[in-house]
């Protein structure tokens, strides 16, 4: 067991799992911390607590410091100089007639990175463009190419659900969702009732799916057969929450059973 605190990036928003290095760390502070890719800035959101290491990627990083006023100084003034470097990408790639449509971009805190994020339906070729950035910023270039969820996740917004994205707010990682979860919801298959801002389903949709699964599991499906107390019938519908179906029988029409007292019978 090693002791390890989590900590979310305020330029990435991604998750990093970190040694505390002996630092007393609580909730919603404000650290610098090591990344193979130069020092970044971010809060503190779980203390630290020991974990095994076989869950873990070892060597972990480290958080270096508390975040003081000169890191919140240098910070700030990174982002101004990165929407200037955003500006001049645009101007160049548009320049090499490159196929990008860039999100973001941001440094890292001591300026050893500078990100670009772009979207692109095809793979770019960026090899020049990537030459000429570095010859101007004199600092290693990364261009990112990123999918339409990953720049949901990056500008942010309102959801369906008038709170701020999921991805945006609390997921580190995007799960699988499919069409499945919604139809096993029995959601109206509608995009604009399914679909995020991004385009794409909705991440919410596998936070319940397998509690409705395991709601569903005793219960007959719609279409098929079933065999009631009044004799054999066509299921036309089901109410999970209520764990009753409704079956339509020739003689008595369409009459709704109890699935517990079913069982029982």
């Amino acid at each position: 067991m090693i002791e390890v605190v989590v900590v979310r990036s305020l330029e990435t928003n991604s998750i990093y799992y970190l040694t505390p290095n002996s630092l007393e760390l609580k909730k919603d502070d404000d650290v610098v911390f090591e990344t193979e890719n130069g020092l970044l800035l971010g809060t503190v959101c779980k203390e630290v607590y020991k974990e095994k290491k076989a869950n873990l990627v070892l060597p972990l990083n480290k958080v270096l410091r508390i975040a003081d006023k000169k890191d919140y100084s240098t910070n700030k003034k990174n982002a101004e100089e990165s929407e200037k470097a955003l500006t001049e990408a645009k101007k160049i790639s548009k320049s090499l007639e490159l196929d990008m449509n860039f999100v973001d971009a941001y440094y890292s805190l001591d300026k050893a990175q500078l990100v670009f994020l772009f979207l692109s339906e095809n793979r770019v070729d960026f090899r020049e463009l990537a030459k000429k950035l570095a010859a101007k910023y004199k600092t290693r270039i990364e261009l990112r190419q990123v999918g339409v969820r990953d720049k949901a996740k990056r500008v942010g917004g309102l959801g369906p659900c008038g709170l701020f994205l999921c991805c945006n707010s609390f997921l580190a990682d995007f799960n699988s969702v499919s069409i499945n979860m919604a139809k096993n919801q029995m959601l109206a298959l509608n995009p604009t009732k399914i679909n995020g801002l991004c385009g794409r389903l909705l991440c919410c949709l596998g936070y319940e799916n397998d509690t409705y699964t395991e709601m569903k599991k005793d219960l007959p499906k719609i279409g098929l057969v079933a065999d009631t107390p009044l004799g054999m019938g066509k299921v036309v519908s089901v109410d999970i929450f209520k764990k009753t179906y409704s079956v339509d029988l020739k003689e008595q029409g369409i009459v709704t059973f109890d699935n517990e007292v079913s069982k029982k019978k």
